[in-house]
């Protein structure tokens, strides 16, 4: 009966950039510290892509090793859908050029562009096909390469992003206390001014003018995303305990978008969450952006952190505005 069905998180996988770059790099060109950056972000290094790797090349590989832990193939999907703001080009879908990489051919690809909230986000719109029983095999990637976008002469935010991919394969199961248990969405577009690139699509096209204002960078209000981050956190995680009448106990893991050390531990706080029941990479891998969250499931689960049966909460917020959090029982 497909009413009786949830989305079951069956494979997890992730791939990275070979190139590590740690603060110091930065000191060289910029006003800035290892300490400077250590202390405001919690980031120490994180990975960037180089010749030869791309935001479909790091989706495609991760894609490839969550259906190696599921025990499938590209011939056994269903669909594929990519979270991404930094896409491969700006049509078509990088979708589809990952699903022409892993050779599934005739398999259905879009992307979804939510920025960092975009794999929350995506576990919802996938849980949502399998629950009604249309599709039974589903490849959900965040993949992002925000350093494609960053401007690397301002201290305040090329700092924070590192590159990367995160995937899951989800399949029906109708085990009742198991899969995704709860999601949840939203978005204030009045706020899009707090983080976005201005320009390159069709309110501002690609000029002379447009490169030489640098506006093809990601622009950012620091304080206001602050704000609103631990604000949008803090709420995410009480909505997801109250909607599934669940306590901090009951949470074996939370995984957040890892944005900011301080706004995490902001938000976590006020729920009395240990610091040992949230899951943190932000120290090695930046932000990834929809990369985030499975990037950090992935590493959790070859950690042993997060194993059959933990309950999990993940907690997302980003450009849009948009928010989401979802639970998930492994």
């Amino acid at each position: 009966m497909t009413g009786s069905l949830r989305a079951a998180i069956t494979g997890v996988g992730s791939a990275v950039p070979k190139r590590v770059v740690p603060n110091a790099e930065f000191e060289k060109t910029l006003d800035t510290s290892d300490e400077w950056i250590t202390k405001r972000t919690g980031i120490k290094e994180r990975r960037l892509v180089s010749e030869g790797e791309t935001t479909a090349t790091l989706a495609a590989e991760a894609g490839r090793k969550a259906m190696e832990n599921a025990g499938i193939t590209a011939g056994d999907l269903d669909l594929i859908i990519c979270a991404t703001v930094s896409p491969e080009m700006p049509m078509p879908s990088t979708a589809c050029f990952i699903q022409e990489i892993l050779g599934a051919t005739d398999v259905p690809a879009f992307d979804i562009s939510a920025a960092c909230s975009g794999f929350v986000y995506g576990l919802s719109v996938a849980s949502q096909f399998i629950e009604t029983g249309k599709y039974k095999r589903i490849l959900m990637i965040g993949a992002d390469c925000l350093s494609q976008v960053a401007d690397f002469t301002d201290r305040g935010s090329c700092i924070l992003f590192g590159d990367g991919a995160g995937a899951v394969v989800l399949e029906p199961t109708s085990e009742p206390d198991k899969g995704v248990l709860y999601s949840v969405m939203h978005a204030n577009g009045g706020g899009w001014d707090y983080i976005h690139v201005p320009a390159g699509g069709s309110r501002a096209p690609t000029t002379l003018e447009t490169i030489d204002q640098k506006q093809h960078f990601v622009k950012m209000r620091g304080r206001d995303v602050y704000k609103f981050a631990v604000e949008k956190m803090q709420w995410l995680l009480g909505d997801c305990m109250e909607k599934c009448n669940i306590t901090v106990d009951d949470v074996d893991m939370v995984v957040p978008h890892q944005v900011n050390i301080r706004i995490i531990e902001s938000a976590t706080e006020k729920y009395n969450f240990p610091m040992e029941k949230v899951f943190l990479n932000i120290d090695r891998m930046g932000n990834t952006s929809g990369a985030s969250i499975p990037l950090a499931l992935d590493e959790a689960v070859r950690q042993g952190k997060i194993g059959p049966g933990s309950t999990v909460m993940f907690v997302a917020f980003g450009a849009g505005l948009t928010w989401a959090g979802a639970v998930v029982k492994m």
